[in-house]
């Protein structure tokens, strides 16, 4: 008998060493579903929108926005930090520049009910090429 590559047994090769495997069904348990924590988020992210778009309407000034980019491109982050803060946002946010972008994160402050932050916004725009 000769080797013929292209023809395929209809019976396959036993093989002690291959174990027989068998698909079980297997039923997963899920706990029961609570939404408080989902409401939660949601509604501390309705916060951090609201908070964007405060911040995208001082970022829309075009005087505000020429003076924030000019600090931006000679390095001087501290002066950045300082306007976006002028703005008056009442959550915490970080200013991430690059020559063209910038990232504004806007997170939620944490507090006795919610420990760890939930919910983070990241605004990211292009400002040059």
């Amino acid at each position: 008998m000769y080797y013929n590559p292209f023809h395929y047994s209809p019976i396959p090769p036993m093989n002690p060493y291959i174990p027989y495997l068998v698909n079980y069904p297997y039923t997963r348990s899920y706990p029961a579903v609570d939404t408080k924590i989902f409401a939660s988020s949601v509604k501390s992210f309705r916060i951090l929108m609201e908070q964007g778009s405060i911040l995208l309407d001082r970022l829309g000034n075009l005087g505000f926005a020429k003076k924030m980019m000019t600090a931006a491109q000679q390095g001087k982050n501290a002066e950045v930090d300082t306007m976006i803060k002028s703005i008056g946002l009442k959550v915490p946010v970080t200013t991430k520049f690059t020559p063209t972008g910038v990232n504004f994160i806007l997170t939620t402050q944490t507090n006795q009910n919610q420990p760890g932050n939930c919910c983070t916004l990241t605004v990211a725009m292009k400002w040059g090429l």
